[in-house]
């Protein structure tokens, strides 16, 4: 899988992939040739291609254009869906809102991944969750793959294994394999069970770890460290959404103020 962020002027001449392409047109128009003919796209439209698939593209109604696209392995695209025959997108130009929002978050994963978190498990973790919502997304509704059905699986042994690990966080994969369930098919049932995803989960249960270590006595950078977040910045960040206050007005109830209430402090 790789990922392009692309504004150009430029005509592409007729060209083909052998990778899925998932993208949306940041800005600007752009006519191309595809599988199913000529078509047009406006910013905020999705456009896809298939392994194979001839299409070209030139601006419309504009000297440029910009589109950030994700490139998919067939294998990939395989595993998801279960289907043993040549899954195909059905259409190059798509409008639909919620597949829109979890291409966008992927993306926004993945960039900030690269950039700032490196070998962060539990951002590969976020990742790879919205890899997965993405393409069950793009297959159920765009492809001529076959929905596959959700099953009645006790996931606790997910949640356990999450927070036995909480340091560094088991892919998705890994999750899946332990009770013998598809990425999409766990991730659904986790949400299902525990109301958010095995990644969000997670983070929270970070923050649970860290608001006892404060309160009995660690510094906020070690309470960081040691419940495997990035840096303080972003225990702040989870600890302030989960609690309603930061970790260091919880830390000066404790060891700073003289009366047992919660000033947010920051």
């Amino acid at each position: 899988m790789y990922c392009t962020d692309i504004e150009s002027a430029c005509h592409f001449g007729k060209h083909w992939h052998a990778t899925y392409g998932l993208g949306y047109l940041q800005s600007g128009a752009q006519s191309s040739a595809s599988g199913c003919g000529q078509v047009d796209a406006f910013a905020g439209d999705l456009i896809t291609t298939n392994p194979g698939e001839v299409h070209n593209g030139r601006p419309l109604g504009g000297a440029s254009r910009r589109w950030r696209m994700v490139y998919l392995e067939p294998e990939t695209l395989a595993s998801m869906s279960g289907d043993q025959h040549m899954v195909a997108l059905t259409r190059p130009v798509i409008q639909d809102p919620r597949l829109g929002i979890a291409l966008k978050t992927l993306l926004c994963r993945i960039e900030n991944f690269d950039i700032t978190q490196g070998s962060n498990s539990a951002a590969a973790l976020a990742c790879e969750e919205s890899l997965v919502e993405t393409c069950t997304l793009l297959l159920n509704a765009h492809s001529t793959a076959r929905t596959e059905c959700e099953t009645a699986h006790d996931v606790s042994r997910v949640r356990d294994r999450l927070a036995d690990e909480s340091l560094e966080a088991p892919t998705l994969g890994d999750l899946a394999a332990m009770v013998d369930l598809s990425r999409f098919q766990v991730l659904r049932r986790f949400e299902k069970t525990y109301g958010v995803p095995p990644h969000a989960w997670l983070l929270l249960h970070r923050a649970e770890l860290a608001r006892g270590l404060i309160r009995n006595g660690a510094s906020l950078v070690q309470a960081a460290a040691d419940c495997g977040f990035a840096d303080q910045s972003h225990m702040t960040r989870i600890f302030a959404r989960h609690f309603g206050f930061t970790p260091g007005a919880w830390r000066k109830t404790f060891f700073e103020s003289p009366r047992n209430n919660i000033q947010d402090t920051r």
